[in-house]
């Protein structure tokens, strides 16, 4: 946990931020969720909205800040004899209260008690979009609304939640502190700690699952464990491919995207993409060196003042030309970009941001969290899936994960439609129907010269240094 003194000047920042709204401002942290019943909860996680400004690791908690007077009040119940016989003695509530600058503390029950006088005295309750069901319900019983109505409504945020607070809390968790990034850094460790044992444990006929579990033991040994479920297949082409149980075939490419969470629950987010016979064919080394300097670029590009979306375009051009080279597409890179082109070949963004979760505070609303007043997401596949598109200032941590993928469904769709049939060479793409896909990802803090990579020595990531590393492990 943070000094005192970090979580009291974090709640005056958000009181400061706020200046100009009255009523209260109501937080709910999480409770254990059962996974088949009461006693058998799912592995315990706090909200990280509740982390960043309360800091309190434990469950049943909430608070109430008064915009209006400033005071504020934490609402939970001491551990009953109960607890205490299955969890052993536990610290007070008044004393987790006062280990982060709060005085003031009330039993639960009297939660919806503090809620309704406000409402009477026809004061605003200001809270954030729910993240969890039981914390849906409980925010709709106490203001009156529907469960549905307290989550966020895609990517435009939740409108019953507040504007004001949203925005306060988006622009102080966007800009980490120096003891985040520390402890940031430390999430980067572990996190290339768990990629080296996976890559380590590449070899032909071993089933997926197997390296999986290697990989996950570092973070469970040395942290929380993995920041979001790992992705390590050899259907790249399949972003969210969770399954693991194909054993590992000789000539393929495997892509690992995972993350480890710290014990102080920052997070870490890589990706890295591995010929299975230690070595590249030609074409997959071509298609590898394109992502390869994509990934390059981004990291030469991203500074302060520098807008991700426009990153995100350069990329996109580098992409469109390198693959003009290879004759799979064609024509001009400016009518390219116009049409889309690149979307075909990454239909995702190329960053997100990370903090207290991987993709931070996107619970919030991605294009609250991702883009600026003045920026509007585009329509295009890929560019219309980049989650971070603001302007850059020292302190956001970004993730740098270009990709390149050859999707049968959707080249075959594009081609069906006579999309884009002028610059895409339609025929030559069905070779690459069985290629999969490639993603590298480093993660970056923004500096005020320009951005630094988070962690330790960097996971080799050119294709030389791809070759090397799988040659002598």
């Amino acid at each position: 946990m943070f000094s005192k003194e970090t979580f009291i000047n974090r709640r005056k920042a958000l009181l400061d931020r706020m200046k100009g709204e009255s009523g209260i401002v109501l937080f709910i942290g999480n409770i254990d969720s059962p996974a088949q019943y009461k006693d058998n909860p799912y592995k315990w996680r706090q909200d990280s909205n509740w982390l960043y400004f309360f800091g309190i690791d434990e469950p049943g908690f909430a608070a109430v800040l008064d915009l209006d007077s400033g005071e504020e009040t934490i609402f939970a119940d001491d551990f009953s004899i109960d607890d205490i016989i299955w969890t052993g003695p536990m610290e007070s509530v008044a004393s987790q209260a006062a280990a982060v600058g709060i005085g003031n503390t009330r039993p639960a029950s009297k939660l919806s008690w503090a809620v309704t006088e406000a409402i009477i005295k026809g004061r605003k309750i200001h809270f954030l979009p729910a993240s969890r069901y039981y914390n849906a319900m409980r925010l709709a019983s106490l203001a009156g609304l529907e469960p549905a109505q307290t989550f966020s409504n895609g990517k435009s945020g939740c409108p019953a939640a507040s504007g004001a607070l949203v925005r306060a809390v988006i622009s102080l968790r966007l800009v980490k502190e120096a003891e985040e990034i520390k402890l940031m850094d430390e999430a980067a460790v572990l996190g290339q700690e768990m990629h080296t044992a996976a890559r380590k444990g590449i070899r032909i006929g071993r089933v997926e699952q197997e390296i999986v579990g290697e990989m996950e033991a570092v973070t469970l040994a040395k942290g929380w464990g993995t920041s979001f479920t790992t992705i390590l297949t050899q259907h790249g082409e399949i972003f969210h491919c969770h399954s693991h149980q194909q054993a590992i075939e000789a000539g393929k490419l495997l892509v690992i995207d995972a993350g480890a969470e710290s014990n102080e629950h920052y997070a870490s987010d890589f990706t890295r993409t591995y010929p299975t016979s230690g070595k590249f064919s030609s074409r997959q080394r071509d298609i590898y060196q394109i992502v390869y300097d994509c990934n390059e670029l981004a990291f030469s590009l991203a500074k302060p003042g520098v807008a991700y979306l426009d990153v995100h375009k350069a990329v996109s051009r580098l992409m469109l030309e390198r693959l003009g080279g290879l004759g799979l597409v064609n024509g001009s890179i400016d009518q390219m970009m116009e049409e889309g082109v690149a979307g075909l070949f990454m239909p995702h963004g190329l960053g997100h941001n990370i903090g207290l979760d991987c993709h931070d505070m996107e619970d919030l609303g991605e294009d609250l969290v991702g883009y600026d007043s003045d920026q509007k997401r585009s329509p295009q596949l890929g560019l219309g899936n980049l989650r971070m598109a603001r302007k850059l200032v020292p302190g956001n941590v970004i993730s740098d994960e270009p990709g390149i993928y050859f999707i049968p469904a959707l080249i075959e769709q594009w081609k069906d439609e006579g999309k884009a049939k002028d610059f895409i060479n339609y025929s030559r793409l069905e070779q690459y129907y069985d290629f999969g896909g490639i993603r590298l990802e480093d993660d970056l803090l923004i500096t005020e010269e320009g951005a630094r990579r988070l962690g330790g020595q960097r996971l080799p990531i050119s294709p030389e240094e791809i070759e090397e590393a799988m040659a002598n492990d």
